[in-house]
């Protein structure tokens, strides 16, 4: 007999009296000496399935084999539910047992857990509500981000995760290589020889596929790349990982404003997807942690977001500190803002997404356009409530001597970039990109407060398990 998936019994019409096999993971078992209830899930869906098995068809050792966590299969009826709470049950005729489950060591019982407990169990958290309704919502971003892009005409191209070159000039990245750590080569100068290593030059886990991303987009006229990216940042907090995954679409011929355009219409769309898709999952995350949640998500699609200058957003944020509001962080202008400032940018003035450009030079990467003021770059960042920075991006330096220059300005090596500047030279066009965190983007759509909860390994400092 054919599987069939729980989620199929409860978006459609069910024909009752129907003969049906069910498989999944025992959520409770209740009952008496006569009739057990047991609440099975199979993880298609946050709603469980009654099951029904009457003590007069099963022993009464399979049915104490049958505990939470246990995993089980079900040929039986579906009928129209007599009980509370659920409209439909099945009426067990067959079960299977495929894994018994310890209930005195199994570490998920029916009580509440924090967060943080479930942090430590994260091999066994995709299982509970919260982390199946997380983790389902998660693929539907991910779909919605690959039909945006596909309509649009983009091609989804593929970067290298192994690298030589530093996108961000940060210099926060993880090393690879295969030689001996208790050996290590020398050169005559008493460095790393690197070329005994692997590639034959120092090379790292990417930061970013922009740069690559360029590349394609200067011969396909759009496209995305999708993928992990890795920070050796030694941030223990609520929004940063070690491992992340990043979109970051790249368009040949279009400049700032088409990027503020296809940054808008991008962010929507997956904000739409999230609330025709997962409505279920949503629902549920709203009633436990962000009773706002769902009316967040409205308030992004009400109308267009606000554009705003750097320059006036200090403004605003200098005028509401002489009206007494305060922030941890200084404002001055040529300050990387904070996300308290760009919070209060979205819900406190503006009340509606923010989408801020032109930021001085000086905190802006080495390779967004010089507008004409020589201050500051065509950037643009999408600011969100409750995430502050969703998005950034910028129109990038199409000239080859300012870019070359700019470069030298912020300590970018020209022998790690000369492909890139390279391109500058055959046939080079005004063209724009921008990034977008796909956690960042996560935090936002289920209303979680850390990012560690929106994927389902984190990779954090002094933390690689499983």
């Amino acid at each position: 007999m054919v599987r069939t998936l729980i989620k199929e019994l409860f978006s459609s019409t069910p024909s009752l009296n129907e003969k049906i096999l069910v498989k999944g993971w025992v959520r409770t078992r209740r009952g008496n000496k006569n009739v057990s209830f047991i609440a099975l899930n199979d993880g298609s869906t946050i709603r469980n399935l009654q099951i029904v098995i009457t003590q007069d068809k099963f022993s009464a050792e399979l049915i104490s084999s049958i505990t939470t966590g246990s995993s089980i299969g079900v040929i039986g009826t579906l009928v129209a539910s007599q009980g509370a709470g659920q409209t439909i049950e099945l009426q067990a005729e067959e079960v299977t047992v495929y894994g018994t489950c310890d209930p005195n060591q199994y570490p998920l019982q029916k009580k509440g857990h924090s967060l943080e407990f479930l942090r430590e169990k994260a091999y066994l958290r995709p299982r509970t509500n919260t982390f199946g309704a997380v983790l389902r919502i998660r693929h539907n971003m991910a779909i919605a981000i690959h039909s945006f892009f596909h309509k649009k005409g983009f091609y989804y191209v593929h970067t290298p995760i192994i690298t030589s070159s530093d996108a961000e000039g940060a210099g926060q990245m993880f090393r690879v290589t295969t030689l001996d750590m208790e050996k290590v080569p020398l050169t005559k100068e008493g460095k790393v020889d690197y070329k005994k290593d692997f590639f034959g030059k120092s090379t790292s886990l990417t930061v970013s596929g922009q740069l690559e991303g360029e590349l394609c987009a200067l011969a396909l006229g759009g496209v995305y790349t999708f993928g992990p990216t890795f920070r050796a940042e030694n941030s223990n907090t609520p929004r940063h990982l070690a491992e992340f995954w990043m979109i970051e679409p790249e368009v040949a011929f279009n400049d700032n404003h088409d990027n503020m355009d296809l940054a808008e219409a991008f962010t929507k769309h997956c904000v739409q997807w999230a609330l025709d898709h997962c409505m279920d999952d949503l629902t549920f995350l709203a009633e436990h942690f962000d009773d706002k949640l769902i009316e967040r998500l409205h308030f992004v699609l009400e109308k267009p977001f606000d554009r705003i200058t750097y320059t006036q957003g200090i403004e605003i944020l200098t005028e509401a500190i002489e009206n007494g509001k305060t922030f941890e962080f200084p404002v001055y202008w040529g300050a990387d803002l904070s996300s308290e400032h760009e919070r209060y940018l979205v819900e406190e003035y503006f009340h509606n997404p923010v989408i801020m450009t032109d930021y001085p030079k000086e905190i802006k990467a080495f390779y967004m356009k010089l507008n004409d003021d020589g201050k500051t770059v065509r950037g643009m960042d999408v600011l969100f409530p409750q995430i502050g920075e969703i998005i950034g991006g910028s129109e990038r330096e199409e000239d080859y001597d300012k870019l070359k220059k700019h470069a030298e300005e912020m300590g970018v090596p020209e022998k790690d970039i000369w492909w890139y500047l390279d391109t500058r030279r055959f046939g080079s066009v005004p063209h724009a990109g921008f990034g977008l965190g796909f956690e960042r983007l996560l935090l936002f759509v289920t209303g979680m407060t850390n990012i560690r909860d929106v994927i389902p390994f984190p990779r954090t400092p002094n933390n690689a398990e499983y």
